[in-house]
């Protein structure tokens, strides 16, 4: 396929579509019906008024997922079907273009939605009391694109088209000149259409343009007329740099596009040949696209006998080979046939044909009904019918669109073949990756759990890390969520099932979690430590390798070859510390650059280094050179120094060590968890004593006392390189194990500190008790194995809080590091998903949409209101009646509300309880005003001060009909 030739716009990009027509609630359901070559024509359903011809109706019609949209019952009943519809459908588009919806929340991005009908308006005021302030929002057809930019919040352009038949094709046009204009950065272009009343049944009628059986029979020789269809279409578009450049899936490009008016011609609903010529020649013109280029046309086929004659023989003006230069005849087709004449979406139902055409390479035949008119002469125009599954050219090819308004507006649209750039990248190959699931209720979680397994249970190892990539990008995080890890389809399609069938109440998210680091310290080191994580994150080698260069001037081997080597050496404490100190660093700051912030930090011991840095108190070159002639200088102590682990308390400990002066407390890491420091000879003769109260004792492998008198001798030197370095003072709340408690505004990490903590007690219960007392969500412990994890869970304050590891030992890599993004996602999180992923990774797939609820149902039925008891002539008045106050003011508010009127509770909030909003309350006050006519007309300013909870409303009427009565 060569290049346009000539000028051209800058092509737009389809990356996302869904739909629903006739016999197709999606788009794949849609292909295979096509692909069938049958049709979806069938009796009208009840609801769509008495008539006994057959169409292309929509099943569940009715149905509308309003909680997931947070919309209210009687707004939603009022919402006319083809909004609920398109809200549903814009959703499901822009998941299918590896967005998320929330994301664009805010955003520049364009509403251009096709439609004609009026019918749920006309509907609506018919009904007794059915004007209301909600007839306008639920029922105006500029509500249409108005209500998706609205509940989606979308910034950019927002309008509803109508140019009959042609609406939906002329809102892509709309869209693509936009995008082209720099009006929006994406744009959603849909037609909708809802066959509600019956109007249009008897213009077509009248105008002798209905089929009797309510078929389309496009360009055949039993073409008798229109046969009605529903539907809606929604397309997602950028301009096709953006898309490449951002790596969004692209399922085919619009090259341009031409809209046109028939003027004065031979009638105001009659085709006009020269028109629909002149829309064909410019939208192929402004494509840079040759006509002998374009492979099949997408045509308007209303199956009326005028307008098929008129289109093939504009279509001949245009595409017709005088000078020999096609390789085949056009092809034309019209999916009418298959779902009827979905009037202001039957552009949309084209255009989205002729999309998943181009990106499966065939076209499929059109429904056969008898005979090709041989009135059209479509051979001689070299043109042909497709009456079997046209194969495309495996390069790609052009083709066209067609969409013609009973008005005379007409629209071509040239679209061409997703460039290969713009294909799938080559599988990455197999490595981890984290799925995410969410809704809006557990119920509708399972629901879409189970959706997802099946489709995932069908793929392939190679597509693990895209399918992840594009569940974390293109899904909004809503409050209930399902997050795993993985490391092949089959595991992670085995989880899914699990998850949908999981017996437990799933928990709402909540808000974002409140972290703490904390930082485990010496004894924790093992050969080749997080090397599985080193290869598998490039995010994880640029840190380490960075904490490994600012170590490099004080270690004869850079520190992260030590550690990925597997030498013993590992275990001498002049490569321990900086060892454990470049890990600890880089893993912090791998969490934060995958969006994991600490809101505060502790550290036990070395780790107190890395804590430093992360709180900002001590740049990565300081600390290091701190931590290295730490770790060399004590390295350089004699040997012969030990420590104990016992379970005696702290009083305890105090009291052993009285008489032992080589013999400090080490560490005070929780109940029963007590270490010991310093002389072996003294440690032996304490053992001796513990154990002979029955108190067990376990010897640590150390080389050295650490945290004991034993530290002295380097102390004056340690301080002497320390006082080189500024002291600082940590940014975020840092939970000393020096001093057991918080650090106080303004104090410092100064050499002093950096000093006492070579010999000082770590004192780490007090510190965690001190974290707890405004305790975070979570616990994440930085280093290569959960050591402090386990100590977490035995202190008292902390034992409620979940203590999560990056690592879990040897052999840990970039799956743990997914099992704790996927944990800390569930519990409200967001993580920078894009950090987690390889570049090969991070390309988008098609994957289900998210599947909505059918539970809640409305069709046109308007809750009719009592008339308002009329006091008998010459009465006297007398003050209101409470229950017939109470009981108008109840009724009035579930009637704008919706629900039941057993559920309300007088002394809920109008605003924080009922979500009452400005519209809902001037439909309140009319109704009030309908039920206690005796009062006149409410002031509005005065009913404000009243509106708190609905017993202080109910008590605002009893004194205004007081006052009514009053003589």
């Amino acid at each position: 396929m060569g290049r346009p030739s000539g000028p051209s716009l800058h092509p737009v990009a389809v990356v996302g579509l869904d739909c629903r027509f006739p016999g197709a609630p999606g788009p794949d359901s849609y292909w295979q019906l096509l692909m069938s070559g049958a049709n979806a024509i069938g009796e009208r359903p009840a609801s769509r008024g008495p008539s006994a011809v057959p169409g292309g109706f929509l099943a569940d019609a009715d149905a509308f997922d309003r909680s997931f949209f947070a919309v209210p019952t009687a707004e939603a009943s009022a919402m006319d079907p083809q909004q609920r519809l398109l809200l549903e459908c814009s959703w499901r588009a822009i998941e299918d273009a590896g967005m998320s919806p929330s994301r664009l929340a805010r955003g520049s991005v364009g509403t251009y939605v096709g439609s004609m009908s009026d019918d749920w308006m006309r509907l609506s005021i018919a009904a007794p009391d059915g004007v209301t302030p909600r007839t306008g929002t639920g029922s105006g057809r500029s509500m249409l694109a108005n209500r998706v930019s609205y509940q989606l919040d979308l910034r950019g352009p927002s309008l509803t088209v109508d140019t009959a038949c042609s609406s939906s094709l002329v809102a892509v046009h709309l869209a693509c000149t936009a995008l082209r204009a720099g009006e929006c950065d994406i744009a959603l272009a849909g037609g909708v259409n809802i066959v509600v009343g019956q109007v249009l049944d008897e213009i077509y009628a009248q105008a002798g343009l209905a089929a009797p059986d309510g078929r389309c029979k496009p360009f055949s020789a039993a073409a008798d007329g229109i046969g009605r269809g529903e539907g809606v279409g929604v397309v997602a578009l950028r301009l096709l740099e953006d898309a490449v450049r951002d790596g969004d899936p692209v399922h085919a490009v619009i090259l341009g596009s031409a809209v046109n008016q028939d003027g004065r011609s031979n009638g105001i609903m009659a085709p006009h040949r020269a028109s629909q010529r002149e829309v064909i020649a410019t939208a192929c013109r402004r494509a840079g696209v040759a006509p002998q280029d374009i492979r099949f046309v997408e045509a308007h086929g209303t199956g009326t006998p005028l307008g098929d004659q008129i289109e093939v023989l504009s279509l001949g003006d245009v595409f017709r080979d005088t000078q020999g230069v096609r390789k085949w005849p056009l092809a034309i087709g019209a999916v009418k046939g298959a779902i009827g004449h979905t009037e202001g979406a039957a552009g949309m139902a084209g255009l989205i044909k002729t999309v998943l055409a181009l990106r499966h390479g065939v076209v499929p035949r059109s429904p056969a009904y008898g005979e090709e008119n041989p009135r059209l002469g479509l051979a001689r125009r070299s043109m042909e019918l497709i009456t079997e599954p046209l194969e495309l050219p495996a390069d790609g090819c052009r083709a066209g669109v067609s969409s013609f308004g009973m008005g005379g507006t007409n629209v071509h649209v040239v679209l061409e073949t997703a460039p290969q750039s713009a294909a799938p990248a080559a599988a990455s190959g197999p490595c981890a990756g984290v799925f995410t699931v969410s809704a809006d209720t557990p119920r509708a979680l399972r629901r879409n759990l189970r959706i997802q397994a099946v489709d995932v249970a069908g793929r392939t190892g190679d597509e693990l890390a895209r399918l992840c990539w594009t569940s974390n990008r293109s899904r909004a995080a809503l409050p209930y969520r399902f997050a795993t890890a993985a490391d092949s389809t089959e595991e992670l399609a085995s989880r899914l099932f699990a998850g949908a069938e999981l017996e437990t109440e799933y928990a709402e998210a909540g808000e974002e979690p409140v972290l703490a680091f904390a930082f485990t310290g010496q004894g924790a080191q093992y050969p080749r430590m997080t090397a599985g994580l080193y290869e598998g994150s490039s995010v994880y080698r640029t840190f380490l390798e960075e904490a490994s260069k600012a170590l490099q001037p004080y270690t004869v081997t850079p520190v992260h070859e030590a550690i990925l080597a597997g030498d013993p050496v590992i275990h001498r404490t002049g490569t321990t510390q900086p060892a454990l100190f470049a890990v600890e660093y880089a893993l912090a700051r791998t969490l934060m650059e995958l969006g994991v912030r600490p809101a505060a930090v502790i550290g036990h011991s070395i780790g107190e280094f890395a804590a430093a840095v992360v709180a900002e108190a001590l740049d990565l070159a300081d600390a290091a050179r701190l931590v290295a002639v730490r770790g060399a200088f004590m390295q350089q102590l004699p040997e012969g120094g030990g420590m104990l682990a016992t379970r005696a308390r702290p009083a305890e400990a105090a009291a052993l060590v009285t008489d032992e002066p080589a013999v400090g407390i080490g560490a005070l890491n929780g109940p029963g968890a007590t270490v010991l420091s310093g002389d072996l000879a003294a440690l032996g003769r304490i053992r001796a004593r513990l154990e002979e109260r029955g108190l067990a004792c376990t010897p640590l492998k150390v080389s050295h006392a650490f945290h004991s008198p034993l530290m002295t001798p380097m102390l004056g030197r340690f301080e002497r390189v320390a006082s080189r370095i500024p002291g600082g003072r940590p940014r975020l709340p840092f939970h000393s194990t020096v001093r057991g408690r918080l650090l106080a505004p303004g104090e410092e990490l100064d050499a002093a500190y950096w000093t006492e903590h070579v010999s000082a007690t770590v004192r780490f219960e007090d510190a965690v008790t001190s974290l707890c007392g405004r305790p975070p969500t979570h616990v994440v412990e930085i280093g290569p194995g959960p050591v402090l994890s386990n100590l977490l869970r035995r202190i008292g304050a902390a034992r409620d809080i979940p203590a999560l590891g990056v690592c879990r030992g040897e052999g840990s890599g970039p799956r743990e590091v997914g099992e704790l993004l996927a944990r800390l996602h569930q519990d409200g999180l967001d993580p920078a998903w894009d950090t987690f992923y390889p570049d090969a990774g991070k390309r988008a797939v098609r994957m289900p949409a998210h599947a909505f609820s059918t539970e809640w149902r409305s069709w046109h039925q308007q809750p009719a209101v009592p008339a308002p008891a009329a006091r008998p002539s010459g009465a006297p008045a007398t003050g209101p009646d409470p229950d017939r106050v109470r009981q108008g003011v109840r009724e009035a508010v579930v009637m704008v509300k919706g629900g039941r009127h057993d559920e309300l509770d007088d002394r809920l909030r109008f605003y924080d309880d009922l979500g009452f909003d400005s519209v809902m309350l001037m439909e309140l006050k009319y109704r009030l005003e309908v039920r206690f006519p005796e009062i006149g007309e409410l002031s509005m300013p005065e009913m404000l001060s009243s509106l708190v909870t609905v017993e202080s409303l109910i008590g605002y009427l009893s004194e205004q009909l007081n006052a009514a009565v009053a003589p």
